[in-house]
Order: C-alpha cells, then sequence, then structure tokens
C-alpha cells in the first residue's frame, strides 16, 4: 500500500531534506533566484513529506504580524499528482495555533485549483514573485 507521511521537521538532517527539495522544485526547476529562496528560515516550522518512506515534499508556516502564511510548498516532479501537496496542507493546517484566525499563502498560478479546493480563495490582482506569476490566497473553510 503506498503511504504519505508528513512530519514535522525536529532535525538538522530532516530540515537539509527540506531545503534540497525546495532546491529542486523552485531554484533548479522553475528558475528562482536562489537568494529569493533562503529566508526566514528560522522563524518558519518545516514539514517534510515522505511517499513510500522516500523524500516527496516539502512546506512550512510562519507567524507574521497580521497572522499566518503559509508557504514553500514543493513536491519532487515524480511524486506530483499523488495527493501529497493536498495532505501537506491538512497537516499544517492542523498545526496552527487554536488562535490562528487569519491565514494565508502566496499560491502560483497552477495550484490554485488546489488551494481552492482546500478552503481557500483568491483576493486582490495576480502579482509576480520570484519571476512566477501568483494570487494572495486567504484560508476561509
Amino acid at each position: 500500500m503506498l503511504k504519505i507521511t508528513i512530519t514535522k521537521v525536529t532535525n538538522p538532517e530532516d530540515l537539509q531534506k527540506v531545503f534540497a527539495i525546495r532546491k529542486t522544485v523552485f531554484v533548479e526547476e522553475q528558475n528562482c533566484p536562489p537568494e529569493l529562496e533562503w529566508e526566514n528560515e528560522d522563524v518558519s516550522i518545516h514539514f517534510l513529506a515522505k511517499y513510500n518512506n522516500e523524500d516527496a515534499g516539502a512546506c512550512r508556516w510562519r507567524k507574521i504580524e497580521k497572522g499566518y502564511k503559509l508557504e514553500r510548498f514543493a513536491v519532487l516532479k515524480e511524486f506530483r499528482g499523488k495527493g501529497i501537496a493536498q495532505e501537506m496542507i491538512k497537516t499544517i493546517l492542523n498545526d496552527l495555533p487554536k488562535e490562528a484566525h487569519y491565514i494565508y499563502l502566496h499560491a502560483q498560478l497552477t495550484a490554485v485549483p488546489l488551494y481552492q479546493k482546500m478552503g481557500f480563495v483568491a483576493e486582490g490582482s495576480q502579482f509576480e514573485e520570484a519571476g512566477i506569476q501568483h494570487y494572495k490566497m486567504v484560508f476561509k473553510a
């Protein structure tokens, strides 16, 4: 049976796995500038997704002034379409503090339908971030 597990990162080894996944997806595949990829690492809560015990995806959340921002959702190409992103979203939402009232993210255009399915609503105009078009999406579920 195929199994997806999402765990909170609690050690440097797993954090390096998260960084490796993000480097592959964002820097190498999507050509994001590396200097834009590595920020706020120490104030974020990171997660590592595994598919059949293989490193497959990563994401994080962090508290900001107006609420909570979900960020850096990345799934390696060979693991896409297997439900990993949905499980990461569910896990990260369940991990937020109970008082988390304002939850949002910046969704790449291709990911907007996924986030809509998970209870997020696009707000405002389309914008560019790291050379990629995005929408701000707020959790309404």
